[in-house]
């Protein structure tokens, strides 16, 4: 993926911290001028692009350590490629990462029946050891759960009847 801003130092408020002599904190903070000398390190190896890595378009590069265990894949893949499109202040990329998890969930549920795991969403979610710990939270929990569902029921039902 080609990075749409390259010239990420033109963007608002970049590195306003990297000039010790516009130091915003000044004097309030004990300024021992150490803090200015933390962009003078030496940048760890590269990690090699071995999977897909969705990056921002604010970054010039890819991090030098990134996770290569979940490459976007499916459907969820395919809506994370569209979020990384667009700038992190926006909610068209945010909004859809959230999205891209939960149906992330649902394709891991998929493959796991295709491969002969039927999921056990009680166990998986600990809701098994919630109810035996802390059994107030969880009452309070289905409660809601049904407290919802029959408020979708009954206008499902009303809408029906129309």
């Amino acid at each position: 993926m080609k990075a749409e801003n390259e010239d990420y130092k033109n963007i608002p408020g970049w590195g306003m911290d990297a000039d010790p002599e516009n130091e915003p904190t000044y004097p309030m903070k004990n300024y021992t001028g150490d803090d200015h000398n933390r962009i003078n390190y030496d940048r760890s190896q590269q990690q090699p692009l071995t999977v897909e890595l969705l990056q921002s378009n604010e970054r010039p590069g890819p991090s030098a350590v990134f996770g290569t265990t979940v490459p976007p894949s499916g459907l969820s893949g395919m809506i994370r490629r569209y979020a990384f499109r667009n700038s992190e202040d926006r909610y068209r990329h945010w909004i859809p990462l959230i999205l891209a998890d939960r149906i992330n969930v649902c394709e891991g549920w998929i493959e796991d029946i295709t491969h002969g795991h039927l999921p056990n969403p009680i166990k998986e979610r600990g809701l098994a050891v919630e109810w035996k710990y802390n059994k107030p939270v969880m009452l309070k929990k289905i409660a809601a759960v049904a407290l919802i569902g029959g408020i979708v029921f009954t206008i499902s039902k009303i809408l029906s009847d129309d």
